[in-house]
């Protein structure tokens, strides 16, 4: 049988392999120079391969339609993924978070292993090629039309991304195929992206500011309801806030009903907890032992053992007390100032960052029109669809990429 597969990337690739392990004729189209570009930007260029976390979590971290990856789940596992990737001569390591990598610190070396696969498996690979149609007859798939010729197929995988980072290749051109052929796309947003805050000034001060161990809040203020819980790291940017909790929680936010709406209003914000393992008690009594150190000094210059040096202007300022005060003339009231302050430091979330500086898409080919089992179409005989163009999306720490490899996989083993 011939198989084509429209997009080189993990999903695109892996879909290749597996095709032609099981003895199809094989040909993946890639519109850019090389394959994987985007695998080679995860991870900050280490590739957050995959999770260790049991698979059976992988969907408690797919707040993007994570039922439907049950089958594609089971089919090829994380331990599957390293299986692969062991075969091919590349350890793994695991890191914090239960995040693996390979142990050269080089996304490179994950898509070289690919590479050699593809190679091995005599896959004809076509790059700088660009599918401007998916051909149909009687409802099958009959070939693929690229520029001024025809490629016949007995079936098509459609692999090529969402729309996030399109300088890799994934500008959306797979949408507008599957819509051609009747697909319904469902709404293109930003996900794992960073946030924008209305405390611009603010933020701009604390710009590069990198905090460990905190806990983030994200809450409806209207409804008081926390819609995401985190711990773990932040960062502030010039124009917010950004770090693997906070894009772990855009993914949650940009579900959320009425979003835009409520961001407009100010309605949505983010409460900080600098010092998570500190009850409110505890925090202050370890305040009041500095400050009993430092008595004589000023107040300005109390908080450097409590904290990084960009964050004391800030909290003094929002605190109210004035910065030449004497540490011994603060007041028990004050000092719960500060401890409240620390506890529950709170900006106001206006947007998200565009698409373009997003990890992930969220949104795509709508999985009521695809069979979970097979990644094959309900309306076209011979079309599947693989990775991020399905509207399927998880949080950081490698579960998108094993969505990548599990339905890249699952597709060509059908």
């Amino acid at each position: 049988m011939k198989v084509i597969v429209i997009g080189g990337g993990p999903a695109g690739m892996m879909a290749a392999i597996t095709s032609a392990e099981n003895g199809n004729e094989v040909i993946l189209i890639e519109k850019m120079h090389n394959l994987g570009k985007k695998l080679c930007i995860t991870g900050k260029g280490r590739c957050n391969i995959t999770s260790s976390l049991d698979m059976s979590e992988f969907i408690k971290n797919t707040p993007g339609n994570g039922m439907f990856l049950y089958s594609a789940f089971n089919n090829y596992t994380n331990q599957d993924i390293i299986n692969f990737l062991l075969k091919q001569g590349l350890k793994v390591k695991e890191e914090r978070g239960n995040r693996y990598f390979p142990v050269t610190d080089r996304a490179r070396d994950v898509l070289e292993c690919f590479e050699k696969k593809l190679k091995e498996l005599k896959v004809k690979i076509r790059l700088d090629t660009k599918v401007t149609n998916i051909e149909v007859k009687d409802n099958q798939v009959i070939g693929v039309k690229i520029e001024d010729d025809f490629i016949e197929a007995d079936k098509v995988i459609l692999a090529t991304g969402g729309k996030s980072y399109p300088m890799t290749g994934s500008s959306g051109d797979g949408y507008k195929l599957a819509r051609k052929l009747g697909h319904t796309i469902t709404d293109i947003k930003p996900s794992l992206v960073p946030l924008e805050c209305y405390e611009k000034e603010m933020v701009k001060e604390l710009q590069g500011l990198s905090l460990k161990n905190v806990e983030i809040n994200i809450v409806d203020e209207e409804k008081e309801k926390v819609l995401y819980n985190d711990f773990g790291e932040m960062l502030f940017t010039h124009f917010g806030i950004s770090g693997p909790t906070i894009l772990s929680g855009s993914a949650h936010l940009v579900r959320y009903k009425n979003v835009e709406n409520l961001l407009k209003n100010k309605e949505i914000s983010l409460k900080i907890d600098f010092k998570p393992a500190l009850t409110q008690e505890k925090l202050d009594s370890r305040i009041l032992r500095d400050f009993e150190e430092l008595k004589n000094k000023q107040f300005k210059n109390s908080l450097d053992k409590l904290l990084p040096k960009k964050l004391i202007p800030v909290i003094i300022d929002k605190t109210g007390i004035d910065e030449n005060k004497k540490v011994n003339e603060i007041t028990k009231e004050e000092r719960r100032k500060i401890v409240n302050i620390l506890k529950g430091f709170k900006v106001s979330i206006k947007n998200f960052r565009p698409i373009e500086e997003a990890i992930i898409t969220s949104g795509g080919i709508s999985i009521k029109e695809i069979n979970p089992k097979t990644m094959e179409s309900k309306i076209i005989n011979g079309l599947y669809f693989a990775g991020e163009i399905i509207d399927v999306d998880s949080y950081t720490g490698g579960f998108n990429l094993q969505i990548a490899y599990s339905t890249g996989y699952t597709a060509g083993m059908n």
